[in-house]
């Protein structure tokens, strides 16, 4: 990764008043790309912080008791500011931040931002330009707008949970939702950056969990719209063609596959498995008999894969332009040859952890570069640096912090 090169959001400054993942995943992404972010946070800080499990797996055991690794995902480059905004005091350095604030963005309920003054009108009253993102579990409008809500619930309302095929919801683990959302967020905050750009206006925008759900499973919901049915199949190996397909190798491993338009990579699949004798077989004739047959001619395929190792496999068949690829366990990816080529797994020397592997940043730029930089910010961290930054003096500090209106 090439850190010298300047970052492409250098010089926005983002004000965030939120809490857990889906709205600060999305201000993460934005300072990944070197935009500054400053983490409002009550004196009790992003309840987040506490949250030292991912499901039933504990995180208690590395980086001390109170390690969060979630709080880490979603506050990575940030500076951390504790402020009681219902106080007047607060509410008066919150003004000044948001006086110089490009983008303010928040996840907290629909009626929670009034009472609060950071509603749009209350922040575009401050400062008529700024970009006012929110995130919510179900969208501004309609019955549920003011309901609260998390990653499953999200995929639940959105049918997520049922796109495996199960009869039973299966929630699909490690907070994809959430991080789903905090995309498209970011890109939110990116598009209403260029309008402000180009136009000279800043403007409201919305994301939810739900508004992400229905536009990750986009193929599923309009399949569903024209049949009028629900076409969503059970993953079964066997009512699938060889071609795709994953078959496990001699050593273990499992390699996966998917070659269309299927006419064509049929006679060049059986060539490269050496089973040229099934090409012109009249009832593997089209894709029609092959589909009909399908559990026949994985069970078949089944017993060639297990004859050589996964990387032979795929040595072959990519050399002969079949496309496969191998199945790994997420232990393998931060290992991976190709992952480490492209920075999609890089390593971080975390001040608490010590030197770690992370997900790199999955866009790369010819000019500019991206990326994590810094670990998540201790509460209240940069306090008095930020305060300092905005003309406060070290006795406005502390009469700031007698009256209790910063930590």
């Amino acid at each position: 990764m090439s850190t010298h090169l300047p970052k492409p959001l250098e010089g926005i400054r983002i004000v965030e008043c939120a809490v857990w993942h889906a709205g600060p995943g999305a201000s993460a992404i934005l300072a990944d790309m070197g935009a500054e972010v400053i983490k409002v946070e009550t004196l009790a800080g992003d309840p987040e912080r506490s949250q030292v499990n991912l499901g039933a797996v504990s995180f208690d055991d590395i980086g001390g008791s109170d390690f969060s690794f979630l709080f880490e995902l979603s506050n990575r480059n940030k500076r951390s500011i504790c402020l009681d905004i219902t106080s007047d005091e607060g509410a008066a350095v919150f003004r000044k931040l948001i006086e110089s604030a490009d983008v303010f963005l928040t996840n907290l309920r629909n009626s929670t931002k009034p009472r609060l003054g950071i509603d749009y009108d209350s922040i575009r009253a401050i400062n008529p330009d700024i970009v006012h993102a929110n995130v919510s579990g179900y969208g501004p409008n309609g019955p549920m707008r003011d309901v609260g809500a998390f990653d499953p619930m999200g995929q639940g309302i959105s049918g997520m949970v049922f796109l495996t095929g199960s009869d039973e919801p299966i929630l699909l683990q490690s907070v994809v939702l959430d991080q789903m959302t905090s995309i498209a967020a970011s890109h939110a905050v990116m598009s209403a950056l260029f309008v402000r750009e180009r136009h000279g206006f800043g403007q409201e925008v919305h994301v939810s969990l739900y508004s992400a759900a229905l536009w990750l499973t986009h193929s599923n919901l309009l399949a569903t719209g024209i049949l009028g049915r629900s076409p969503v199949p059970r993953w079964d190996r066997y009512n699938n063609s060889p071609l795709r397909n994953c078959f496990r190798c001699s050593d273990g491993g499992w390699i996966m596959g998917t070659n269309h338009p299927e006419q064509k990579f049929w006679p060049l699949f059986c060539r490269t498995t050496g089973q040229e004798q099934l090409i012109d077989d009249s009832r593997y004739a089209d894709v029609a008999e092959r589909t009909s047959r399908s559990k026949e001619l994985v069970e078949y395929f089944e017993v060639v894969f297990a004859e050589r190792t996964r990387d032979e496999w795929l040595t072959t068949l990519q050399d002969a332009g079949l496309m496969f690829a191998p199945v790994q366990e997420l232990t393998e990816v931060l290992k991976d040859e190709q992952a480490l080529a492209n920075d999609y797994v890089v390593d971080f020397d975390h001040p608490e952890l010590g030197a770690i592997s992370i997900p790199g940043f999955p866009i790369q730029f010819s000019a500019n570069s991206a990326g994590t930089v810094s670990a998540a910010p201790a509460l209240g961290g940069h306090t008095v640096q930020v305060l300092k930054e905005y003309g406060y003096s070290d006795q406005d500090i502390d009469r700031l912090r007698h009256r209790g209106a910063i930590n």
